[in-house]
This record gives C-alpha cells, sequence and structure tokens, in this order.
C-alpha cells in the first residue's frame, strides 16, 4: 500500500511519532502517573481546540499539545505557558510529507507577559486544520526582581 502518497504519509507520520515518544521524556517519563499529564484547556467547544501538557521530572522536558478537531486552521491562537522563553514546535501533524497541507509554526514563539489558561506566560500559534502542534520550550529567560 505504500506505492499510494497518502498511505506512504501515515506511515511517516507513524514513525515520526515513534521517534518523538523515544526522544521526549515527556511522553514517557510518567507514562502510568497521574502527575505527567496536566490540562491545560479542555472547555474551547466554540473551536474545537484541546491543550494538555506532558511533563517529567524535568520542567524543561514538558511539551504542550494542541489539537484542533475542525477543519479550519486557527490564526493566532493564544496558549498559555508555565516558563517564560521562547518554544518551538517539535511536531505538526499537517506537515506536508504526512499529506497535509503544510501549515507549520516554522519561527520559535517568544511568550508574551499576557496571562492565560491561569499561566503567567502565553504564546499565539497557528492551529493547522484537523491537526495536533505539539510545542517544547526551546530557550528559557531568567527573570530578575528589580532591586536584586
Amino acid at each position: 500500500m505504500l506505492e499510494y502518497d497518502t498511505h506512504r504519509g501515515v506511515s511517516r507520520l507513524v514513525k515520526d511519532l515513534n521517534q518523538l515518544y523515544k526522544t521526549e521524556p515527556a511522553l514517557y517519563h510518567f507514562a502510568f502517573d497521574a502527575k505527567g499529564f496536566e490540562w491545560v484547556d479542555y472547555g474551547d467547544r466554540e473551536n474545537s481546540v484541546v491543550i494538555f501538557m506532558r511533563k517529567s521530572d524535568n520542567p524543561e522536558d514538558a511539551l504542550v499539545v494542541l489539537c484542533n478537531f475542525t477543519p479550519e486552521p486557527r490564526y493566532l491562537y493564544r496558549v498559555g505557558v508555565d516558563t517564560r522563553g521562547s518554544w518551538k514546535e517539535v511536531f505538526n501533524s499537517d506537515e506536508m510529507k504526512y499529506g497535509g497541507s503544510g501549515m507549520l509554526n516554522q519561527a520559535h514563539m517568544n511568550t508574551s507577559p499576557v496571562k492565560y489558561h491561569g499561566r503567567d506566560y502565553s504564546v499565539t500559534v497557528t492551529l493547522p486544520p484537523l491537526g495536533m502542534s505539539v510545542l517544547k520550550l526551546h530557550e528559557a529567560v531568567e527573570e530578575f526582581e528589580i532591586g536584586s
């Protein structure tokens, strides 16, 4: 069946998801423990978007998983994050090699001090149609207190 583009795309997607699982501790460290999972937002019914985190012992390993269950892309979609800094997309199911439309977040996303989803910082992303995006902290920015 791999002679067909669609089947090759699904095969690549599964291969890359398996590789992501093997290389990201947040996906396997607490696989059978509730402390490895945290909801970010499960109530955005209007946009049909669900967001959750996977975590390990190291907070910098955390992954933010965003799922868009509609055929409409979501532009400038704000998501709350715990850590100030630069975030990057480490997986996107809409890559063209998987048969997607190629709607990716290629640039690093810097946090803004806008509190969102009960978190101190947020980033804005483009959510692909009927797709999933996974974000990871690229570089944390230390916070300095005035007068320290």
